[in-house]
């Protein structure tokens, strides 16, 4: 099981700010969003590449191929701008 955090916009997309998933044979963050985006609707689009989503593993910043194992915690949310 790993526990998965959504913040900012994609919480309120997808209108939820946690769950617990099992990995179910993902094993990198990049199969965790193809997971998460064949749940459909918000969950494709945000997840599928067509929108810039940032990851982190154990508050680490992240890229497709970072593995995450089971008791993991891993964070997406959207780039951040600002001034």
């Amino acid at each position: 099981m790993i526990h998965v955090l959504y913040f900012a916009s994609l919480r309120e997309r997808l209108d939820t700010e946690s769950e617990n998933l099992a990995l179910d044979g993902a094993a990198t963050l990049g199969e965790l969003k193809k997971k998460l985006a064949t749940r459909g609707g918000a969950w494709a689009e945000i997840f599928t590449g067509g929108e810039p989503v940032l990851g982190a593993v154990n508050q680490e910043m992240a890229q497709d191929e970072t593995p995450v194992n089971d008791g993991d915690e891993v964070g997406f949310f959207p780039p951040v701008t600002g001034g």
